[in-house]
């Protein structure tokens, strides 16, 4: 079989513990609909839709038995799948059209992409929408998305979007019919290789569901193109982050293992466990030993739970499950989209991606958008006004719904259609009306703007020359015994709980921080990407400590916080940075969160230095640290400014 290459245009619910639109494609609120989406009529408040939409058939119940590699205790294993298919009424041996497959982000069903199956479904695409392993009502345990076990179940799934066979279904949804039991066969897609069911197909989803494209691509060539929201690079960063000592993209050495993230790690697994309660019935097995997760997750979660770092165990089981450690693998088009609002999978993973595509040849597009799995913009319900409505019911008028239709457009049906810039941000202080489009800034690639350089200074000053930087010393210390004394988030629970006003605002509770600023910016300063800070710490204590292992190197947490002229401070979609120090005796070189943001002008610019924060593991030890002001080798922030 001839491959095309990669570049040429080809072929229940919701956890209620996590936010819909981050988790699964279940979404964020929509525009004033006025008619049916459907209808080819006019769609929003305002806007009229310019593409002629066809009716569409619905096969609800469809039921696979499907080969999944090995178990969690290494025998072969076969795990059944729930799916629904959405094809376009005309659609036939005659009239083929091209598929997409999706499926649900951690928590979620195939339930989640009903609204997107129908809309694509009417643009001419067949459409299969199916839930996840481990979660109702498909079998086996959660994996992880991990290629050989969920990307070998999704391969099968392929094989029938491809003509291989049929799936027994039970529907009353069937346009034009009354609906019954039957099998299903597919004889109506494009196939690039009727031999090897091989149909012309991309793939989409969120979070969960757009790790399981890298881990299904990587091992099935017949993946033409993805579209992966809010996903992992690497989950050894994801869910334990160092964001220093960095080898490749957000991977760390395992010298200087990260820092557990409690709120995350304990939500997922809470989560993940309850599915499998409720989906007992469909396999039972799911529930023996670890608890519907592979017993490697288990083992994982112990560990970081009882010494707060991962271990070569834990690496074992995240570098498998993470596009980080099987990238040469994915050759095919990819729209990636992050959110700028993330304290799970930040704006650092999606890069991670976007780079170690782009080096390798692979078409790569990367667009920020303004939500992730902390919320969205203004009150944490999803996308911004006209900027991606993930019911389905706004594609043409919404910013990247339009470019998630032409990239398919391009890649699946070889229109020519413009696909957008390489990357694009999403900028939160851009009035508009209608579509998000004039708040997204484009760029013919990342990294974009140039760096400003500010020096730490005594008095805890930030100043823009060496010449500036005053001698002096800032010192701290963290409580111990693991204790926060400052406070960032909570996690997946950011904007879904109702808290006493004031609680959920950050803070630093002083003598266990460091912290320099600015004076007042004389105009507007846009940060666009990852400040980088330069730095030696001083910490006698530490340097004794620190050759027994992780548990006696420095914890830091860095952040950047945007101060008003009044002294309020707002600590930008409240992201921070873990940081563990190897080595305390040599320089260190830390990545701040990514971020898309303008600092007004009379505002200042504040670098934190924490010792700890709530949201994460903290060190037992008390670690006393000082940061010297140096004239001759200041410590340097350096932010990424675009005009």
């Amino acid at each position: 079989m001839t491959r095309r290459p990669p570049n040429r245009a080809r072929r229940r619910r919701a956890a209620a513990l996590l936010p819909l639109a981050a988790i699964g494609l279940a979404g964020g609120p929509a525009l004033a609909a006025v008619a049916d989406p459907l209808a080819g009529t006019p769609t929003a408040a305002g806007s009229t839709s310019s593409t002629a939409l066809q009716p569409v058939d619905t096969y609800t119940g469809l039921h696979f038995t499907v080969p999944a590699g090995n178990d969690d205790l290494g025998r072969p294993q076969t795990c059944t799948i729930d799916a629904d298919l959405y094809k376009p009424h005309s659609a036939g041996p005659a009239a083929r059209v091209p598929a997409i497959l999706t499926t649900n982000g951690f928590g979620g069903s195939k339930a989640d992409q009903a609204g997107l199956g129908k809309a694509f479904a009417g643009r001419g695409y067949a459409v299969l929408s199916y839930t996840g392993l481990g979660f109702p009502d498909s079998g086996c345990k959660i994996s992880l998305d991990d290629p050989g076990v969920d990307g070998v179940a999704a391969s099968s799934l392929v094989t029938f979007l491809g003509g291989g066979g049929t799936a027994p279904y039970s529907s009353s949804d069937v346009a034009g019919a009354a609906g019954g039991a039957g099998t299903l066969g597919v004889d109506f897609t494009v196939l690039d290789d009727a031999a090897t069911h091989d149909p012309r197909l991309g793939m989409i989803g969120g979070s969960y569901g757009g790790q399981i494209q890298f881990a299904t691509a990587a091992g099935d060539s017949r993946v033409d193109t993805l579209v992966p929201l809010i996903t992992w690079n690497d989950l050894r960063y994801s869910l334990a982050p160092n964001n220093t000592s960095l080898a490749q993209g957000v991977t760390y050495a395992n010298s200087a293992p990260g820092t557990q993230k409690i709120g995350w790690t304990g939500l997922f697994f809470g989560v993940g466990i309850l599915d499998g309660l409720q989906g007992a019935a469909v396999d039972p097995a799911r529930n023996v030993g670890c608890p519907n997760f592979v017993l490697e997750a288990c083992q994982a979660k112990a560990t970081l739970d009882t010494i707060g770092y991962p271990t070569s165990d834990t690496y074992r089981l995240t570098d498998r499950v993470s596009v980080a450690h099987y990238i040469d693998k994915v050759t095919v088009p990819t729209f990636l989209i992050q959110g700028e609002n993330d304290t799970l999978f930040n704006l650092q993973e999606s890069v991670a991606t976007y780079r170690s595509l782009k080096a390798r040849g692979v078409p790569v597009t990367m667009a920020w958008q303004s939500w992730g799995h902390s919320g969205g913009t203004g009150d944490n319900t999803g996308a911004a006004p006209g900027e991606l409505d993930l019911t389905g019911q706004h594609i043409e008028d919404t910013y990247l719904g339009l470019r998630i239709r032409n990239w398919f457009d391009h890649q699946l049906k070889g229109s020519k259609v413009s696909t957008g810039p390489e990357f694009a941000y999403f900028r939160d202080w851009v009035p508009y009306t209608g579509t998000a489009a004039p708040a997204y800034a484009s760029a013919s690639s990342y990294p974009v703007g140039t760096r400003r350089t500010w020096y730490l200074s005594s008095a805890d000053d930030l100043v823009t020359s060496r010449k500036a930087v005053l001698p002096g010393s800032t010192s701290w210390s963290n409580p111990g015994l693991g204790a926060p004394a400052s406070y960032s988030e909570v996690s997946g629970l950011e904007g879904q709980v109702s808290l006493p006003a004031g609680v959920t605002t950050p803070y630093d509770t002083p003598g266990t921080f460091g912290a320099w600023s600015t004076p007042p910016l004389s105009s507007p300063v846009d940060v666009v990407g990852s400040p980088t800070l330069d730095v030696q710490f001083d910490s006698p204590a530490v340097a004794l400590t620190q050759a027994a292992g992780p548990s006696g190197q420095l914890q830091v947490f860095a952040k950047l916080y945007d101060v008003a002229p009044d002294g309020s401070k707002t600590l930008v979609h409240k992201l921070i940075s873990p940081v563990r120090v190897a080595d305390v005796t040599q320089p260190v070189h830390i990545e701040l969160p990514a971020i898309v943001h303008r600092v007004d002008a009379g505002h200042r610019l504040q670098l934190v230095l924490a010792s700890t924060d709530a949201a994460y593991k903290n060190a037992y030890a008390v670690q006393p640290v000082t940061v010297h002001a140096s004239p001759t080798s200041p410590a340097a922030l350096r932010i990424p400014v675009v005009p």
